[in-house]
């Protein structure tokens, strides 16, 4: 017991390391999900596809990259609260959005020997966020690809009309 009560950078690095890569791991599968999901859906998309149907798939897949974001910080927040290393579920979760987040306020804080698991909190945000943010650019990649096509389609409709 001796480990718990006096403070072991290594053994909080080791841990936090752990959740870290479960954590990057769950968000590649769901990434993965999450993209394959739209890749079936955009292979629908025709130039008579509505445009609400577009917005609809942006939509969704936005709220599914949110929805992967805060599971992934309950991966960090049951096992703090599991292991009443901060007392309060809600107080848990909340210190683990504002790490992972890097917002950090200080609100509430982790037990000195846990410490160093706040900035492995925020390796993962800073991880997954980007990640995220890149599979953004590539969707709207796409949406950017199909309006210049279809914009190129009407000016050819226009030029044939007499």
């Amino acid at each position: 017991m001796d480990h718990l009560a006096n403070p072991n950078p290594v053994f909080e690095i080791i841990v936090g390391t752990v959740f870290l890569i479960v954590v990057i791991f769950v968000h590649g599968v769901g990434i993965r999900s999450i993209g394959l999901q739209f890749s079936k859906s955009w292979a629908h998309v025709t130039s008579v596809t509505p445009h609400w149907r577009l917005n609809l798939m942006l939509s969704v897949t936005i709220a599914a990259l949110a929805l992967l974001h805060f599971a992934e910080t309950l991966i960090w927040a049951v096992p703090l609260y599991v292991r009443d290393i901060i007392p309060s579920m809600r107080d848990s979760y909340y210190y683990v959005l504002e790490s992972y987040t890097t917002l950090g306020e200080g609100n509430v804080t982790l037990p000195d020997r846990w410490r160093l698991l706040g900035p492995i909190i925020a390796m993962s945000g800073l991880f997954t966020f980007g990640w995220t943010g890149s599979v953004l650019v590539s969707i709207m990649t796409d949406f950017g690809k199909f309006d210049r096509l279809q914009a190129r389609r009407e000016r050819v409709e226009e030029d044939k009309a007499p």
